[in-house]
């Protein structure tokens, strides 16, 4: 071999080196034509599973909605809320779909999209608990049912709930509802949409009411988003992308007007 055929085929094998380096450096999303996505699935009607064990619900079509998109192949998977930053972390999937609050405590453990519905949260009582007054000192004494890890449990004991009451923690969202009409709970606080949506549209919800202020803000964050890993900026701007065209185009409130009849956002 000459000696300049030889340095022309050591420049070729450093390029060749370099874009491996950079294709294995790179997000794996990136390297893939199919998006990991994870969410909650027990959370009716954000997510959830049908009698044949299929995920469905809002946040499901959202997420297929942004892989036609993205023109990616979506994989969803269903994992229990406490462990759903950690895996994502862990990289066992790409993104987070599930109705998750924009905290400042989660900001610093994801990076967050732009957010994609807005949401209050809410106390349930029945009406003929006599509760008004769901402030601590009025919820002195009481069984309050919450999703453990929730945004909704840290405010809870931000504000001193766990000091007059008892929270009941609960790894999904339907439980604390079937305690609260079985009478083992007083309240129960979460999502008012879902809420709305969900429990309110079940027999037997008729004995059962909203009480108090809509909560919003702070640990109960500024509207729902969805989570990558710190360090994926790319998927984070091609999702935003992804999200601003199927706001323009209709398919947001296609999504939204099967669920709910009013804005989310």
């Amino acid at each position: 071999m000459s000696l300049s055929l030889f340095r022309r085929f050591r420049a070729m094998l450093g390029c060749g080196l370099a874009v491996a380096a950079m294709i294995a450096s790179s997000p794996a999303v990136c390297a893939s034509d199919t998006l990991r996505v994870a969410t909650e699935g027990t959370y009716p009607p954000w997510s959830f599973k049908d009698s044949s064990g299929k995920l469905q619900g809002f946040d499901v079509d959202i997420a297929n909605a942004l892989c036609v998109q993205l023109k990616m192949k979506c994989e969803i998977t269903a994992q229990a809320w406490d462990g759903i930053i950690p895996g994502l972390q862990a990289n066992r999937y790409d993104a987070i779909v599930a109705s998750m609050s924009t905290t400042p405590a989660r900001r610093k453990q994801v990076l967050f999209t732009n957010k994609y519905k807005e949401t209050t949260s809410s106390f349930i009582v029945a009406k003929d608990s006599g509760i008004t007054d769901v402030t601590p000192a009025g919820l002195k004494g009481k069984r309050i049912g919450v999703q453990r890890g929730s945004s909704q449990h840290q405010w809870l004991t931000g504000n001193g709930y766990d000091k007059t009451a008892t929270l009941v923690l609960y790894d999904d969202t339907r439980q604390p509802e079937l305690d609260l009409v079985a009478g083992r709970t007083d309240a129960v606080i979460g999502n008012k949409a879902t809420f709305y949506a969900d429990f309110f549209k079940r027999p037997e919800s008729k004995d059962f009411t909203f009480v108090g202020p809509e909560f919003k803000g702070g640990v109960l964050g500024d509207g729902n988003a969805i989570a990558v890993r710190l360090d994926d900026t790319d998927l984070c701007n091609r999702i935003n992308a992804a999200l601003d065209a199927i706001i323009k185009n209709g398919t947001y409130d296609q999504i939204r007007k099967k669920y709910f009849p009013f804005p989310l956002m």
